[in-house]
């Protein structure tokens, strides 16, 4: 008979109550990348307009299909007339600044999302991945339900004002994690200072090309380890940003949104306040990395009798710099025993980080290595043996 086995790991680090931060910002979020703890949460629940940062999902679905091989970068994706620079859409608006029938490289179209924060790539994405804006809002909710987003709503692909067009902090946050996470091969574009687009048609798109080849994400200029993410502002909704830092190995995402400041740089000043608060008030300690060896699990009906437990992202605790060591505990929790066949990566368990009861950190025990099931008059004997021996 199954039953629920937990055991006890070990003593660790008391859990941090978050830390005091003060901002003009309506909403503010700040969390440790290993541990997932809410170090900084302003109104991080509630849904706002994201203006520009919404072309983190624009990219979090095109970035899907440069993964799995539908896109490389080098390919070339159509203009078409809803982005030309005379659309009227795009006269105020953030853009590279492109002419219908002309073509971009994918790698152009990323890098003009991410630096030039280019409304009209955003729209080139979102017709040559799903005919249409419309056709393609419905990929990005799609997305954003995959990784845990259950609240955001879009209107377009751009992050220009729309009344569909509502993302949380907390769930900014999840989809920079995501980012981060799931596309190390493209997450470093996020760092780049500087893109000059070398294909414009008119004259008029090269004079705008000379004076707009800096990313607006000014954080990257002022904050040692800061290495993305995204930008945005609207006159209704003020600045926001979506950012990460790396100090000491470590790594904080934050988000500010409606923010009122004089300019992009005065809202980096004000991310690199929220970032560098998470840093010197609080310390991360991971206890367990993918691939680390933490309990064998027994197995019903393998060829093996355990399956070794690790996890498929870092475990670890955040806490204030100033607490001390107190009596925290690891548990890892599994049925026992865990019917094979088994796979690789497959969740047979969970670990869990808890203070007198209450549980601060959570996550998944997935199977180290694949365990085959044995044959039934194997399975039968095994069935005896148990009616007999009681194993």
């Amino acid at each position: 008979m199954k039953r629920l086995f937990i055991t006890f790991l070990s003593i660790f680090l008391t859990f941090t109550a978050r830390a005091e931060y003060q901002t003009n910002a309506k909403s503010a979020f700040l969390i440790d990348y290993d541990s997932g703890a809410e170090i900084v949460a302003k109104n991080a629940d509630t849904l706002m307009p994201p203006s520009s940062m919404l072309k983190l999902m624009t990219l979090a679905v095109l970035f899907d299909d440069v993964k799995s091989g539908k896109l490389k970068l080098d390919d070339k994706l159509p203009v078409g007339e809803n982005a030309d620079y005379k659309n009227p859409l795009w006269y105020p608006a953030s853009k590279i600044c492109l002419v219908a029938g002309q073509e971009i490289t994918v790698r152009d179209a990323i890098l003009g999302l991410i630096v030039l924060s280019g409304g009209d790539a955003s729209v080139v994405v979102a017709e040559s991945l799903a005919g249409d804006e419309n056709k393609f809002t419905a990929l990005m909710e799609k997305k954003a339900r995959e990784i845990g987003m259950p609240l955001s709503t879009f209107g377009n692909a751009s992050g220009l004002p729309n009344e569909n067009n509502l993302m949380t902090s907390r769930e900014l946050a999840t989809l920079a994690y995501h980012l981060i996470a799931d596309y190390p091969e493209l997450y470093p574009m996020f760092a780049t200072r500087r893109f000059e687009f070398g294909d414009y048609k008119t004259d008029w798109c090269r004079d705008w090309g000379r004076t707009h080849t800096v990313n607006y994400n000014k954080l990257l200029f002022i904050m040692p380890g800061a290495d993305g993410l995204k930008t945005g502002h609207t006159d209704q909704g003020g600045y926001g940003m979506v950012a990460s830092a790396t100090s000491g190995g470590r790594r904080l995402i934050g988000v500010i949104n409606g923010f009122r400041g004089k300019g992009h740089d005065a809202l980096a000043v004000e991310m690199k306040k929220l970032l560098t608060h998470g840093f010197t008030t609080t310390t991360t300690r991971v206890f367990y990395r993918p691939g680390d060896d933490i309990i064998e699990v027994p197995v019903w009906y393998g060829r093996k009798k355990t399956v070794t437990a690790t996890v498929s992202k870092n475990f670890a605790i955040t806490t204030a710099k100033t607490q001390d060591m107190s009596g925290f505990r690891i548990l890892a929790r599994f049925n026992d025993p865990v019917a094979a066949p088994i796979k690789t990566g497959a969740v047979i368990g969970e670990i869990i980080a808890e203070q007198n009861g209450r549980i601060v950190s959570r996550a998944n025990l997935v199977a180290k290595n694949n365990v085959s099931k044995i044959q039934f008059l194997a399975r039968v004997w095994k069935n005896i043996m148990v009616m007999i021996m009681g194993k």
